[in-house]
């Protein structure tokens, strides 16, 4: 089994390198410009050195291009060019890579339970006066999104030319399990309050996505890029992202990743979706490194969903099957960096006219599931959406408690506080049937399906640990000499000093692979033996090769990732 095994670590390498000899692509372009017509017009972003000049938009209208979108604090711009200029626009040495505008989509009664929310409420932290955005289709104003008969929306701007409201039905919802007030559960009658992690938090609305739930990168990162901009003056301290698309690029060269970390570092912790494709087995890895952009990126916070299995208490949580798994294709990051409940969450419903409740009904729930005096008929205030998608923003909701805790924290600060304290008590596997189908998925829980562990605000509220240096999401490495996969972190991360981790290490020490599996960068995270045997998921064919697990066609082609997904669900 060692010789199989080695064998076929040496063959990935192998086939590494002659794949980068076969390759002719301009080095500077996204894989998914390969085969343009270059008698076409094509909408791209080009990323530079540095914020665009008018020089550098000339250059671009002197080879016929049309300036689509400028960015103040991404370096980058949005453009449509004409596809026999792209090569002379990539000689520019300003020019540092050049990809297509692509598509993405968007992918709590019990939760805040579940999460350990009521420590932060029960010292009055509820978010007052943190700003969240949230990027996604729109917020309708409700009755739950106000405070004292004011609108807790501060701000809002839309950027895909239809209004500002949420004619999809996902970003209402996503805002609900954020800062929902549980104003329209709450009565003499009521039996559950629908109340958001962050009850009293403001509200940045800011809409990507069309009644469709479509999107573009380009209007995504004008929507982050607004959202630094008004970072002061409405003090936006989080970005909730659940959204996604498929990976093409390594994140130091995709502009939607490069966008987060400019958030990032300007001080605004990033909460994305891992997605909702952990069942994906097209290629043989078991759903393994089907995270999506941009959660791939190592600065965010990437965010999977687990099933609270109808009880608050959490030690009878299971993870979700649909919740994607790590490594990230390309850079093989281990993410997701935490889980948090996402299936059957109740939140906020936009309008029952909106295109997810329209097309799904059974989304909707009845009256008498939070009333003892309603009746069957569909509640016009909540409903019920699954995914990771509604893991994201319970993550939001706490980070926003833990800055309305301590404003001084910074984003890898944040993070490292709530990946340290995340709950590690899992059991070893779990199986899931598929409602209509009756297929059966099993998952495992590793790193790569529950990253640092499950979201305790409690604990993390509780943390006085302040970190220096960086808190990027270490890499999983194969030792092509060995055949082990190790984690990687480099000397300014956090997860490098065992000082700081010491022998209980970021993952815990009851995960599958052993007590000695995560401390430290050079221990092996696991070996020949592992739970998939000699057909693991680094084959020939699988993340580590360069024809990632989504391929130059991925797999939702034009079409973006959440789709009828964002209903996904488990029981």
């Amino acid at each position: 089994m060692k010789s199989q095994a080695r064998k076929i670590a040496l063959g990935v390498v192998t086939f590494l390198l002659m794949a980068g000899m076969a390759s002719a692509r301009d080095p500077k372009f996204g894989r998914d410009l390969d085969g343009v017509d270059l008698n076409s017009n094509v909408d791209v972003i080009i990323q530079y050195t540095h914020t665009p000049t008018d020089v550098d938009q000339q250059r671009v209208r002197g080879q016929g291009g049309a300036i689509r979108r400028r960015y103040r604090r991404v370096r980058s711009g949005s453009y449509r060019v004409p596809a026999r200029s792209l090569a002379q626009l990539a000689k520019d040495p300003n020019v540092t890579f050049i990809t297509p505008n692509r598509k993405l989509r968007g992918t709590s009664d019990r939760t805040a339970a579940t999460v350990n929310a009521m420590v932060a409420w029960e010292q009055a932290l509820d978010g007052t006066g943190i700003g969240v955005a949230i990027i996604d289709s729109g917020i309708t104003q409700v009755d739950d999104l106000t405070n004292q008969g004011v609108s807790r929306i501060v701000y809002s701007q839309d950027f895909v030319g239809t209004g500002n409201d949420d004619f999809y039905g996902h970003g209402t919802h996503v805002a609900g399990i954020v800062a929902g007030s549980g104003a329209d559960s709450i009565c003499s009658t009521c039996t559950q309050t629908m109340t958001g992690i962050a009850p009293k938090a403001n509200l940045i609305n800011l809409r990507v996505l069309d009644e469709n739930g479509s999107g573009s990168d380009s209007d995504v990162i004008a929507a982050i890029d607004q959202a630094i901009a008004l970072a002061s003056t409405y003090n936006i301290r989080v970005i909730n992202l659940s959204v996604g698309r498929p990976i093409f690029d390594s994140y130091a060269q995709d502009p939607l990743c490069q966008a987060v970390e400019a958030a990032w570092q300007a001080g605004i912790v990033v909460v994305v979706a891992a997605g909702n494709e952990g069942r994906d087995d097209s290629v043989g890895n078991n759903g393994y490194g089907t995270v999506t952009a941009p959660g791939n990126d190592p600065l965010v916070i990437t965010v999977g969903a687990m099933k609270d299995m109808g009880t608050p208490d959490r030690t009878d949580d299971l993870i979700a099957s649909y919740s994607s798994k790590g490594p990230s294709g390309i850079d093989h990051f281990i993410k997701p960096d935490l889980v948090a409940p996402g299936n059957l969450e109740v939140s906020l419903l936009a309008s029952v006219t909106a295109t997810l409740p329209a097309t799904y009904p059974a989304t909707l729930i009845p009256n008498s599931y939070y009333n003892s005096e309603g009746n069957g008929s569909p509640s016009s205030v909540y409903y019920m959406l699954s995914g990771t998608s509604m893991a994201t923003p319970v993550v939001s909701g706490a980070v926003a408690l833990l800055l309305q805790q301590d404003p001084s924290l910074t984003p890898d600060q944040v993070k490292a506080r709530l990946m340290r304290t995340a709950y590690k008590t899992f059991p070893v596997s779990s199986q899931a049937t598929e409602p209509t189908t009756g297929e059966v998925f099993t998952s495992y829980y590793d790193l790569f399906t529950v990253g640092a562990g499950y979201l305790d605000i409690g604990a993390a509220l509780a943390d006085t640990e302040y970190f220096a240096g960086t808190a990027h999401s270490p890499v999983a490495a194969i030792d092509p000499t060995t055949g082990n996969a190790q984690l990687v972190c480099g000397p300014s991360d956090v997860c490098a000093d065992q000082a700081i981790w010491g022998t209980k290490a970021i993952w815990g020490t009851q995960a599958i692979w052993g007590t000695s599996a995560f401390v430290g960068g050079t221990q092996a995270i696991w070996g020949y033996k592992a739970i998939w045997g000699t057909k693991a998921i680094w084959g020939t064919k699988a993340i580590w090769g360069t024809q990632a697990i989504w391929g130059t066609k991925a797999i939702w082609g034009t079409q973006a990732i959440w789709g009828t997904s964002a209903i996904v669900r488990e029981k």
